[in-house]
């Protein structure tokens, strides 16, 4: 496999501590370390055992979505992003995915900035890197309102020809109760509409009600493709269900043994033989390789050591995931 690809990996967690030790002090954020290698464990999981849970990772991503608060920052994450993915993985198609207004400081920065600045560092680097096709995936989020929602997918539809290529949904449930998804159709159909991809992330947690918001999600929102997704393996309609919309699931191995979403290397064989069993396609990727210390090739080689898939199964995972990127006939630069 000479070219990979990674369609699940956020700008949070796809950019090298170094780089972001030196957006914060450029930008003279207060960090509450001093020191670069107590920096490094602030922004990363550091601890090989994982955090308690998604609310202790998410804590994690308020450093990284701070620091990456403001266009210069944004343009420096994402060409640094994409350069590193083809340097150090020869990843040649790559979406990376993030949320504008989780980077403007509640409001004091210009969202279409932060968005600008996002397609300069694509632009950037598809120069550099030829070899790579790149999109970006504006990212709504759970506690918002509907109408932050709103804006988000307007954003999308609006900076589609520079470089944006779908939406998605994440964040933390309100309450940690069921989240509506039905909520966020209009968004979903109008980004749709636009010739804009959809995943969105679900069925990563919450045992039975992570199921029912998968359900939920293949019925009303219908996307091309979910994140995580990995709960469905334990129920039989919901795999027949995917199958059949041949919907592909980004799954992360290492950020879910991390997060405790799987309880152990069993676990994730056992997902993906279940999954290899009932037709369900996926592709493979690492949530944030950065952050979780963990590079795209290090997961397939996790897999294989396992026996989760055999090689000629990581191969067929990779090219699936070439087909199913949201990035069309390769990215182009825009004109100056």
């Amino acid at each position: 496999m000479d070219g990979l690809a990674e369609l699940h990996t956020h700008l949070g967690g796809s950019v090298s501590s170094d780089i972001l030790w030196s957006l914060a002090h450029r930008q003279g954020i207060a960090l509450p370390v001093k020191d670069y290698w107590d920096f490094d464990r602030l922004v990363t999981v550091s601890d090989p055992r994982g955090v308690p849970d998604l609310d202790a990772l998410d804590q994690i991503y308020h450093w990284t979505e701070l620091i990456q608060s403001s266009p210069a920052a944004v343009e420096v994450s994402v060409h640094g992003a994409i350069g590193g993915a083809y340097r150090s993985q020869r990843i040649t198609t790559l979406e990376l995915r993030f949320n504008p207004m989780k980077r403007n400081r509640g409001g004091e920065r210009d969202l279409d900035h932060i968005i600008l600045a996002a397609t300069r560092g694509l632009d950037v680097a598809s120069l550099e890197y030829p070899q790579v096709r790149a999109g970006l995936i504006l990212m709504m989020d759970r506690t918002f309102t509907p109408r932050q929602n709103e804006i988000i997918v307007e954003k999308a539809i609006r900076w589609a020809r520079r470089g944006i290529v779908g939406v998605d949904i994440a964040g933390p449930r309100p309450g940690h109760e069921r989240y509506d998804y039905t909520a966020v159709q209009p968004m979903v159909e109008e980004a749709r509409a636009a010739g804009l991809g959809v995943t969105i992330h679900v069925g990563e947690e919450g045992g039975d009600v992570g199921r029912e918001e998968i359900g939920e999600v293949l019925e009303v929102l219908r996307p091309d493709r979910i994140g995580h997704g990995i709960l469905a393996a334990s129920d039989a309609e919901l795999m027949r269900l995917l199958r059949d919309s041949e919907v592909v699931l980004e799954i992360c191995p290492t950020s879910n043994l991390l997060t405790k979403a799987l309880p152990d290397e069993g676990a994730v064989r056992d997902v993906f033989r279940t999954f290899v069993d009932h037709g369900v396609r996926f592709t493979i990727a690492t949530d944030g390789p950065e952050m979780m210390r963990v590079h795209l090739r290090d997961e397939l080689e996790l897999l294989r050591r396992i026996g989760a898939l055999t090689p000629e199964e990581l191969k067929e995972a990779n090219a699936r995931g070439h087909e199913a990127s949201f990035v069309r006939g390769g990215f182009r630069a825009a004109r100056v």
